[in-house]
């Protein structure tokens, strides 16, 4: 009697353990969700609202975000402008397109900086004469 009572505890127990497991790698699941949810909302909706998105299996599409909903959002190709329904949960990474290039970074760096030697350059001659 004592053998099947210890029996029926271990069994009790190792199902506790494995059904804990399952639900850690659920909410882990959500998590990542959410965090896509929330980097999809940060970006914002329309044309000017440009993204890479990464999928699970691997694929890279770019576009702008034309459309989000609860459970998925729409991605519009940037060449063809085909829409494309994303998932949050098929997504593994969201990057934002909406910043400038370095090279115009640069670019204008470098113009500011000419530009700030030739006004030197005026003030010495001005002083001068």
């Amino acid at each position: 009697m004592l053998h099947r009572i210890i029996t029926l505890v271990l069994i009790a127990l190792l199902s506790q353990v494995f059904n804990a497991g399952a639900r850690a790698q659920t909410s882990g699941d959500t998590g990542a969700t959410e965090q896509v949810k929330s980097k999809v909302a940060r970006i914002g909706v329309g044309e000017k609202a440009r993204a890479t998105v990464r999928l699970k299996d691997g694929t890279k599409h770019k576009g702008y975000i034309a459309q989000a909903r609860e459970t998925d959002f729409i991605l519009r190709d940037r060449k063809t402008d085909a829409p494309m329904n994303i998932a949050y949960a098929d997504v593994a990474k969201v990057e934002s397109n909406g910043g400038h290039s370095t090279a115009r970074n640069i670019a204008l760096g470098i113009g500011i900086g000419i530009g700030a030697f030739f006004v030197t350059v005026a003030i010495l001659v001005a002083g001068i004469d």
